[in-house]
């Protein structure tokens, strides 16, 4: 019988699979190494058994002790697994951008979970660096992981994900792709492969919000290029010791919407269900595409599975409320979708100006159509009502027909958003929709960019 002792020996000899759609107007021939087939559904596996054994080679965990690391979620399922088989308690600590699929996975599998705000710098007492560091120093009989300075991650890749890499490709590899957020895996892998040819290109895809390309490039680690940012398991606002720059020939930076939306793709055309970091490499790639020619093999890692993003990546309304879903929209009607089922807000002429600007208010909008004996007769937008009120400050008490703008202009609903955006500009700030029994909608200059960007 061909069995395994536990479920620790299924980690690794995960398979490598053509790309053959995202990729057809690259030269080259792009091979993902496929991480969900590790029995914790990903690459971080790999680097979380080897963490531990090297720990207790070092004796640094006693039996019964408590493991205690900080988390993007997949390496503490790794854990998770080991100290299951043996024996161990784990805590983990993760930063609140982390979806509730991961917090709900590492507690099914007997993790305790603590959350950390995202948007603090490192040595805040309440980031995850931290939260951490101090759970380990409280915790009798534990010890802190540390994956992004503990060294056993980048061998953890060197000894297994590099040689596999090389078998699988037959010494055929021209360039490694992958993003790197601890820097284990480009850093354990890149320095395999380099030994084996120093002419492989270790490509590393960092993400918008993070310290990684400037550094490589200037060696200037500029805390300006900090900001909070979405896409998960890559990027830092640190410089992990397991990231190896001199291994790295270059940094690709790619934004969170083009994750998001090449993550999707990945599972829509591709048919492989991966997680955010691999939809930053793949169209990383795209980006450099290049620099590659046509008999160069190149290999990309996509780190973890998709079903860890299901409420996020793959939730239309998760990504329509961030701008990153990506729709067909070609005429008016498609641009009022979103608010089609509220009614047009509107004030008569005989009005006073105070009532427009308490409308505005209390819906939040920024211009209002005019209305008179049932037809549109002009408009108020903020901006004409701001200059308005400082030239006349009484003007509050002044009917609005005396003060209003011209109407918006009137378009059908299968105008297309060409002919709607020509209409908006500065002077005119919104189209209204004829939607036809004397239903209307209105299109803001914020509705074209949501639809154009």
């Amino acid at each position: 019988m061909k069995i395994y002792n536990n479920i620790l020996e299924t980690i690794g000899n995960t398979p490598l699979v053509k790309l053959n759609k995202l990729t057809k107007d690259v030269k080259a021939t792009i091979l993902a190494k496929v991480e969900t087939t590790n029995p914790g559904n990903s690459v971080k596996d790999r680097m979380a058994l080897k963490m531990i054994e090297d720990a207790e080679a070092a004796g640094l965990i006693k039996p019964g002790g408590t493991i205690i690391e900080g988390t993007s979620g997949n390496t503490g399922m790794g854990l998770a697994l080991a100290c299951i088989i043996k024996g161990y308690k784990l805590i983990c600590v993760l930063n609140d951008k982390q979806s509730k699929e991961k917090m709900d996975i590492l507690r099914a599998v007997g993790a305790e979970v603590v959350v950390c705000p995202t948007a603090v710098d490192p040595e805040d007492p309440r980031s995850y660096y931290s939260v951490s560091r101090r759970l380990a120093e409280e915790t009798p009989n534990s010890w802190y992981v540390n994956q992004y300075d503990n060294l056993s991650n980048r061998l953890a890749h060197y000894e297994s994900t590099g040689p596999e890499i090389w078998e699988q490709t037959e010494g055929k590899i021209t360039h490694f792709v992958v993003g790197v957020g601890t820097g284990g895996t480009i850093s354990g892998v890149g320095k395999y492969l380099k030994e084996q040819n120093p002419n492989v290109k270790i490509w590393g895809i960092d993400t918008y919000g993070s310290v990684f390309k400037k550094y490589k490039e200037t060696g200037i680690f500029d805390e300006n290029e900090i900001y909070p940012y979405i896409t998960e398991g890559i990027g830092e606002d640190i410089l992990p010791k397991n990231v190896d720059f001199d291994i790295i020939d270059l940094f690709e930076k790619v934004t969170d919407k083009d994750a998001a939306v090449y993550t999707r793709k990945l599972a829509r055309e591709e048919g492989i269900f991966v997680g955010n970091s691999a939809g930053a490499a793949i169209k990383g790639i795209l980006q450099l595409k290049d620099e590659l020619k046509e008999d160069d093999v190149v290999v990309v890692l996509f780190h973890d599975h998709g079903s860890r993003y299901v409420g996020k990546i793959f939730n239309d309304d998760w990504m329509r409320e961030r701008g990153f879903l990506v729709e067909d929209k070609k005429n008016a009607v498609d641009l009022v979708e979103q608010h089609q089922d509220k009614p047009l807000i509107s004030v008569f002429a005989e009005e006073l100006v105070s009532h427009a600007i308490a409308k505005m208010r209390k819906y939040s909008i920024s211009q209002i159509p005019v209305m008179k004996d049932g037809k549109f007769v002009g408009s108020l937008d903020d901006s004409h009502t701001y200059q308005l009120l400082i030239d006349q400050p009484d003007a509050l008490n002044t009917p609005i027909s005396g003060v209003m703008q011209k109407p918006f202009p009137i378009v059908k609903p299968t105008a297309s958003i060409d002919e709607v955006s020509k209409l908006i500009n500065k002077d005119t700030p919104a189209v209204l929709v004829d939607m036809g029994d004397e239903k209307y909608h209105i299109i803001t200059k914020q509705d074209i960019i949501t639809a154009i960007s």
